[in-house]
């Protein structure tokens, strides 16, 4: 299948890094595959580290070709789903690519969801088996309970790093399983009694090989499917953007279940043969130690993760480690332009925003990683190489010109193939080879790309559009913010009206009032946009990787 060709006229290639290729080879070979080549071009080099244990290419591999053919004994077929219930740890990789070796398809799960969420995924994506953290096997295994699941496998960090079992529960929040039983699959006696896998033929293009489930922040989740082709051609995208090479190492603290983290921080140790620095879960103490430890190159994060190091009191003793970096990304949810702005001055290291969504796998925007003076604050950047992306009117469909706001739809070898079980969903939003992200967004006259918020989140104040990060970009200008988020709630006389939720600073709680915000806000916005309400909250509710639930702030 020939892989999508963008034109070169685009707006954006008069100012296209001139580093980055317009067009990329993508080889047709799963993820697994690469892993099997890389592992064979540099099989000492270390490929990851968790908790001070160094994996080698060549370990990862091994260990997964074992994996894999203990996968095919317990009856995984070709298509065949398994879940991962694991945090970043070697386990979670280890599993991802054994499945992917064997045929499978992978779903990655959170590990914090609640009986009833996993219950809900395991029940939709039909999965056969599970591979948990023994700490989670209890609920694990009354979820499973009436679904297609025939085997729970239990593994724990005994099984590589044998003193640190406490310590990860501790990071999860979580306390030890009352146990798991004697006759349960246990992760290391697979590995130990694995042999070589059974050859799979699988097409890379056309069959899945990643539920990976989206839509939490606005309803209940569905398994965008991505193919190898898709993640593929994505590794090799951002690694060929970031310049990354073998010389290069990640600090992974988002995480791998969230398909930012599992393309930017574990799949592209792959294609660049880079060394990848795993937290099993985002802890500040535990990120300035790593950054001063191990000096990674590349930090991908969100924004909530930079607004929590500059909060922390030890952030004066640890910001010059991150001013060594050669790039900190933000992903996954907008980036506020103070926060980017009180980042760079505090480290000196320029905080680059990209984009991305997972039905893309995920990155399909990026500012230039290789030029500083290219970045803008507020942009999401240019598309990728072989990416074409456009704004476009909402109700025709029209593209739109420079400056004008529409619905951004984007083309490339990244987009995925549609939703699982989820006929209309997919008609709806994978189009003609578009994908309709939901976003709404414009292009200025150099082929910068903005997002203006998602769709589903305006705010209709008497037929007058309010776009939640407008206002919040401002709430953000005040001294005294943290965090902050904006909703729309039920006004009698014009059908809605914007609220603002705050998150104060230390030393700024009980000294804000309602009307200072309002007032601060006032001549800043129109009147129609300024919040009639404030609401000072202790935290804002977020998903695991950062991302504002405003769902919840309107319920």
């Amino acid at each position: 299948m020939p892989k999508p060709r963008r034109s070169e006229e685009r707006p954006w290639m008069k100012m296209w890094p001139k580093e980055v290729p317009a067009h990329l080879e993508y080889p047709e070979e799963t993820l697994a595959d690469l892993l099997s080549k890389m592992a064979r071009k540099q099989p000492e080099a270390v490929q990851f580290v968790f908790m001070g244990r160094e994996i080698t290419f060549h370990e990862t591999d091994s260990v997964v070709d074992r994996l894999a053919s203990s996968f095919q004994r317990l009856g995984l077929k070709k298509g065949g789903r398994v879940a991962l219930v694991l945090p970043n740890c070697p386990q979670f990789a280890f599993s991802y690519y054994a499945t992917l070796r064997a045929g499978g398809v992978v779903v990655p799960v959170n590990p914090l969801y609640t009986e009833g969420e996993l219950k809900a995924e395991l029940v939709d994506s039909g999965a056969e088996l599970v591979v948990a953290l023994d700490i989670f096997y209890d609920m694990v295994a009354r979820a499973a309970k009436g679904t297609e699941v025939r085997h729970v496998v239990a593994t724990n960090v005994a099984d590589y790093m044998p003193p640190l079992k406490a310590r990860l529960g501790r990071l999860l929040g979580k306390v030890p399983s009352a146990g798991v039983p004697a006759d349960a699959s246990r992760f290391g006696r697979l590995v130990a009694e694995g042999g070589s896998p059974e050859r799979v033929a699988v097409d890379v293009y056309r069959d899945p090989a990643i539920f990976m489930y989206t839509g939490g922040t606005t309803g209940t989740p569905k398994a965008a499917m991505l193919s190898n082709m898709n993640l593929v051609s994505n590794c090799i995208m951002v690694t060929v953007w970031g310049g990354l090479s073998s010389e290069d190492c990640v600090l992974a603290a988002i995480p791998w279940f969230h398909v930012y983290g599992m393309t930017v921080a574990l799949n592209a140790s792959i294609t660049a043969g880079l060394k990848v620095v795993a937290l099993p879960r985002f802890s500040v103490k535990d990120t300035f130690e790593a950054v001063r430890r191990y000096r990674p190159t590349t930090f991908p994060g969100v924004f909530s993760m930079y607004i929590a190091l500059m909060a922390s009191p030890l952030f004066r003793e640890y910001k010059a480690e991150f001013g060594r970096l050669r790039s900190c990304l933000s992903g996954a949810a907008p980036l506020p332009i103070e926060v980017a702005k009180s980042w760079t001055e505090a480290t000196g290291s320029l905080l680059a925003e990209g984009y991305g969504l997972s039905e893309a796998s995920p990155v399909t925007h990026a500012n230039p990683l290789r030029d500083n003076s290219k970045v803008r604050l507020g942009s999401i950047g240019f598309p990728m190489p072989d990416t074409d992306a456009r704004v476009v009117d909402m109700q025709t469909g029209k593209e739109l010109g420079p400056g004008e706001h529409g619905e951004l739809i984007i083309k490339g070898p990244q987009v995925g193939l549609g939703y699982w079980n989820r006929k209309e969903d997919t008609e709806a939003t994978f189009r003609d080879g578009w994908l309709h992200t939901g976003d709404i967004a414009y292009m200025d006259e150099d082929g910068y790309f903005y997002i203006v918020d998602r769709k589903k989140d305006m705010i209709n104040v008497g037929g007058l559009k309010v776009w939640p990060r407008e206002v919040e970009e401002v709430a953000y200008g005040h001294e005294a913010v943290r965090m902050a988020a904006a909703v729309g709630v039920h006004d009698d006389f014009h059908g809605e009206s914007p609220k603002l939720f705050v998150v104060l600073k230390e030393g700024y709680r009980g000294k804000v009032s309602e009307a200072d915000m309002i007032s601060f806000m006032k001549g800043k916005l129109a009147p129609y946009k300024v919040p009639k309400f404030v609401e000072f909250k202790d935290e804002l509710p977020t998903t695991l990787v950062g991302k504002v639930l405003r769902r919840k702030l309107r319920e």
